[in-house]
């Protein structure tokens, strides 16, 4: 969280959505070492396309930040770490999905409440005057909801898919990101070959989303056809 709340600080949105898809990459070596699950070709060829293209799009950055991709960098890491580990667990069924977002949950309030007083932030949140608003409060009981629907939603997916393939369902709604925040974020600075990577990784993780999916039906025809053999015996 606070690896990617740093790198969006120091670089334009476009800049930022492309370079996480190097998380992409991190998550299917992370599955290959610690899951043991190789990636087919077609998988492969897709993921590094998309880092192919964040590189050549970094290769004509002219904001560029030393910080701002040293912490974006940082965060693909954690996030490919967190989507591999996760799998992990969930399938060795010690924990199931509910007792593994709540020790989550439980052992980030410590760091994060160090985070937050080290900052100042405790201060300045006791301090808010709107917290009698009840539009306010009420807003902010959403954002709490939601962010538990998103957790939910994110073991999910990866409980019934793989650890790559939540990171890059993650990476396409950055997809409407990249393009409004060439318009609306105000720091973007346009040139064609960082335009041009910034499409090959988009592309890309298009193509990704159809070589995995293309393959489901296939997977679940063997699955029917075996059950209907258990059936028959």
């Amino acid at each position: 969280m606070a690896t990617g709340l740093g790198g969006t600080k120091e670089l334009s949105l476009p800049m930022f959505t492309a370079l996480r898809r190097f998380s992409i990459l991190m998550t299917m070596i992370g599955e290959r070492f610690v899951l043991g699950i190789k990636a087919s070709w077609p998988v492969q060829v897709s993921v590094l396309a998309m880092v192919g293209g964040a590189l050549l799009a970094a290769a004509d950055d002219v904001t560029f930040s030393w910080s701002g991709y040293t912490l974006v960098l940082l965060n693909d890491g954690f996030t490919a770490a967190n989507g591999v580990y996760m799998k992990k667990k969930l399938d060795s069924k010690e924990l199931g999905k509910y007792g593994l977002m709540y020790y989550n949950a439980l052992f980030m309030i410590i760091p994060a409440g160090i985070v937050a007083w080290c900052t100042g932030d405790l201060e300045r949140s006791a301090a808010y005057p709107n917290w009698s608003d009840m539009l306010f409060f009420t807003q902010f009981l959403m954002s709490c909801v939601m962010g538990f629907v998103l957790s939910y939603s994110v073991m999910l997916c990866t409980q019934h898919n793989s650890a790559l393939t939540t990171t890059i369902i993650g990476c396409l709604k950055n997809i409407f990101v990249t393009y409004l925040g060439m318009i609306i974020g105000g720091d973007y600075v346009y040139s064609w070959l960082n335009f041009v990577g910034l499409n090959i990784s988009v592309l890309a993780s298009l193509g990704y989303t159809y070589v995995t999916f293309k393959r489901k039906p296939a997977s679940y025809l063997l699955l029917n056809e075996a059950n209907s053999k258990v059936d028959t015996v």
